[in-house]
């Protein structure tokens, strides 16, 4: 058997906050004790870890990533092995990417394909959502199938039309079926019709900068799209979980059905707290880089986001990790916006920037450990074994140090892009060590992990509907 002992932190999770030891036991918290306590100084162990001065958190959960997504004629830049290992270096110890089914093709092949891409190359654990993009009744049966294999969350797209995009008909199915069988649908709710007109007139007046990105999707048609997927899903009597929220009037469309009572669940990301339409107009084409959809937002839109998080219209924080690099892949779209791919890199940021909102005032440090950690656990059925310290979790633990400053910058960062979203952005917090499953990934800031040890994680259904 093999034990660790980390002592003297201070232990939060998304309930408390306890100055504790923590005992580890082949992989997973075995007990915790008060620091100095008789029972917490009577543990022995192979590994003992002071974190005197620092915090003892949950690895983060990052519900929203896409490693190797084939997009606009190129692939994200991160491979499961290069991206995990980000996350590992960024507190994070779960990640749940997006498996695509391809129009045509069956959901059992782009899941498989996806796990052909995972398996043995991730530093931490991980879990599949899958991509729906062809609604038939085989995709249909392939559904409950699917949900009984662990992988019990859906994404369905109203955008990119001629991609991955649903039709009304097509997502109302979908939404019936998990009623059925107890799938969560994940909805990118954009008016991709509609934007799809504004890009054309865009084009034709001669606007092809990367800020006008962000003025033909609009934040209305973003609202126009949550609410019209509400509705599909109180029909359905399904639950909706609407993805990567960006704009205040969506917040508020959310807002309203939790109002109702319906089963409605939102998911906000660091760049649109941080970042804004001022980047996506920075000169020359360097606004390229913030290209993502939805997109960035004017400034004012922030604070809505914040409220939303603390009053939990918003539940999770993730970050629709999915990196291109600039050179040669985000210059794709010189010239012309549409063909800039979609995506940011922020897998390995999450946490310390979400810390910094701790630091900031905009949350609290227990509600950082929910949003980040317990929330997205819960909703995607991997609680209590992931997004805690308890008793029997599994012993995905970072220690964090509260008072450490860095600078982020592509020069230091461990993802496989050649630009920082958060380029000399100052925070105060820094991972120090990070456990996975009772296995150092990260050792005072060295890289002790290896491709393989992260493992496929099944997962149960949404634990907000039970």
């Amino acid at each position: 058997m093999s034990r660790t002992v980390i002592r003297g932190g201070l232990v939060i999770t998304a309930s408390d906050e306890m100055h504790a030891d923590v005992l580890i036991e082949d992989g997973r918290i075995a007990a915790l004790a008060a620091t100095g306590t008789p029972a917490a100084e009577a543990w022995t162990a192979e590994r003992v870890i002071g974190a005197s001065g620092k915090y003892v958190i949950p690895g983060g959960v990052d519900a929203h990533t896409h490693m190797e997504l084939p997009f606009g004629g190129t692939f994200a830049s991160d491979t499961f092995e290069t991206g995990t290992r980000a996350a590992a270096w960024g507190g994070t110890t779960t990640i749940v990417d997006f498996a695509v089914q391809s129009v045509g093709h069956s959901l059992r092949e782009g899941l498989d394909a996806w796990h052909a891409k995972a398996e043995g190359n991730c530093a931490v654990d991980y879990g599949f959502h899958m991509i729906v993009s062809d609604v038939h009744d085989e995709t249909l049966k392939e559904m409950d199938l699917l949900v009984e294999e662990g992988v019990t969350s859906f994404k369905q797209f109203m955008a990119y039309p001629g991609v991955f995009y649903s039709d009304d008909g097509q997502i109302l199915r979908a939404m019936q079926r998990s009623a059925d069988n107890g799938g969560l649908i994940m909805m990118h709710a954009e008016n991709g019709i509609a934007i799809d007109v504004l890009v054309e007139q865009a084009l034709a007046r001669g606007e092809t900068d990367p800020r006008f990105h962000g003025e033909v999707r609009k934040a209305l048609l973003e609202a126009e799209a949550t609410h019209r997927a509400i509705r599909l899903a109180q029909v359905a009597g399904a639950p909706l979980y609407v993805v990567h929220v960006s704009a205040t009037e969506a917040v508020a469309e959310l807002a309203k059905a939790r109002d109702e009572g319906l089963p409605v669940f939102g998911e906000t990301c660091p760049q649109y707290l941080f970042l804004s339409t001022d980047n996506l107009a920075e000169p020359g084409f360097e606004g390229a880089k913030y290209v993502c959809s939805t997109p960035l937002r004017p400034r004012e839109h922030q604070a809505a986001l914040w409220r939303g998080l603390r009053t939990n219209d918003l539940q999770v924080v993730s970050t629709d990790h999915c990196p291109f690099c600039f050179v040669g892949q985000k210059e794709l779209g010189r010239g012309d916006f549409s063909k800039i791919p979609n995506g940011l890199p922020g897998v390995e940021n999450r946490m310390d920037l979400l810390h910094q909102a701790v630091v900031d005032g905009h949350l609290t440090r227990r509600r950082w450990i929910e949003i980040a950690c317990a929330a997205p656990a819960r909703m995607f059925g991997m609680y209590p074994k992931k997004g805690t310290i308890a008793p029997g979790a599994d012993a995905d633990v970072v220690i964090y140090d509260p008072h450490a400053e860095q600078v982020m910058s592509a020069e230091t960062h461990h993802m496989n892009v050649d630009y920082s979203a958060y380029e000399g952005k100052r925070v105060t917090g820094r991972v120090e060590t990070v456990l996975s499953r009772g296995v150092p990934v990260i050792t005072e800031r060295e890289y002790t992990g290896h491709a393989g040890h992260g493992v496929f994680t099944p997962r149960s259904t949404c634990q907000y509907l039970t």
